[in-house]
């Protein structure tokens, strides 16, 4: 997911997360120039996430970070059984089978 750059430091900036909420601490994303192509300009964590806005350190660069840019990040994927429908299935299996076995 793409999100603009709000501000920047010398090597931290901060960008505007408002609506998204699995912006988390220690994600890795990269910082790209939209206006060539979404051309790599940086790498980085996020170091901070509150309120609507995270900010991010600069781990490599290839170019100086400017507001112009937009920063990228992958939304993370929970694994199968943190999700409720497993456990409804798990459930709902674990009851047939026992009715199907007596």
């Amino acid at each position: 997911m793409r999100f603009d750059i709000t501000s920047v430091d010398d090597t931290t900036f901060a960008f505007a997360t408002t609506g998204v909420r699995w912006v988390a601490r220690s994600q890795e994303g990269l910082v790209v120039d939209p206006a060539r192509g979404d051309e790599l300009i940086a790498t980085f964590r996020v170091t901070r996430a509150r309120n609507g806005t995270a900010t991010a350190v600069v781990t490599g660069q290839t170019a100086r970070v400017t507001s112009s840019y937009v920063a990228l990040l992958t939304q993370p994927h929970h694994p199968f059984f943190t999700r409720p429908w497993f456990w409804i299935a798990v459930v709902v299996g674990g009851a047939i089978g026992y009715v199907a076995h007596r």
